[in-house]
């Protein structure tokens, strides 16, 4: 696809990955509108992107609603007339073993980060479908691919994200649509979903029951995203398969070697890696 000229929208863009691709979208000629829940940091964005020439638009949007969702293709066709990118990106995180995850965990974490682009993918591929051409790319996770201890609701998300985007892309193909789909699959990426939890209403963080397994996770998660690349890096790769129309997007390849290895072994013997 060319981009040049053509209007993106990214969830989660007041922040992080979401607000490196809208970065990137806009310094490569597209036209942004940049949906987030915080409503500071979302105007921040705007106003940046603005005084760099780029023509942008703020919707606060609540991804887990899907009202919301319809509300921002609603924005984002009246002021632009058409949408050709979406990027489903906003999510949220919590650490604990799958025993001691409080339902509202579950809740919280899913209707944001799976229904996010269940929503997402629902409302804007007619639109995309209508104009004969168009991209949706969600971000899931290397969690996506492999699942690790103390973090089961997040890889339940993010595997269904992966599930969706992949029966996406085939539908879309069997179609024979001009309609394309991608995924992304970060690895150690500096942001702050560490503290995702900002966002929570005090009611639904109230009923986050912690545990010692869950903040001996974190607390080595946040190191490493910490350490991390820089969400400003990971744009350039979401345009890149936007424009050749690649399914997999990967910033740590090398991470790939854990799920070769986890296939590897469920074919030689039926085994769950460590």
């Amino acid at each position: 696809m060319d981009v040049n000229g053509k209007v993106a929208v990214v969830t989660g863009g007041a922040s992080g990955i979401g607000r490196g691709m809208a970065r990137c979208f806009g310094a490569n000629g597209m036209k942004v509108v940049v949906a987030d829940i915080e409503l500071g940091p979302l105007d921040e964005v705007v106003a940046e992107l603005s005084a760099k020439g780029v023509e942008a638009l703020a919707v606060r949007t609540d991804v887990s609603k899907a009202d919301d969702i319809q509300a921002l293709a609603d924005a984002t066709l009246e002021r632009f007339g058409a949408v050709h990118v979406l990027c489903n990106n906003a999510g949220v995180a919590v650490s604990d073993p799958i025993g001691e995850t409080s339902l509202e965990d579950w809740i919280w974490t899913l209707d944001i980060d799976l229904w996010g682009p269940i929503h997402g993918v629902r409302t804007f591929l007619p639109i995309m479908e209508r104009q004969g051409e168009g991209h949706i790319n969600s971000t899931a996770s290397m969690a996506g691919l492999y699942a690790s201890a103390s973090l089961g609701a997040y890889n339940v998300a993010k595997h269904g994200v992966v599930a969706l985007m992949a029966s996406l892309e085939r539908d879309l193909r069997l179609a024979g649509s001009n309609v394309r789909a991608s995924c992304l699959c970060p690895g150690p990426i500096n942001t702050n979903i560490v503290d995702s939890e900002r966002n929570r209403t005090p009611e639904s963080a109230a009923l986050h029951v912690g545990t010692d397994a869950g903040q001996k996770f974190w607390d080595i998660l946040t190191r490493q995203l910490s350490e991390g690349m820089d969400p400003d890096d990971v744009g350039p790769l979401v345009l890149d398969a936007v424009v050749s129309d690649r399914f997999w997007v990967l910033t740590h390849p090398e991470f790939g070697k854990i799920v070769d290895q986890q296939v590897k072994a469920m074919l030689d013997d039926q085994r769950l890696t460590r």
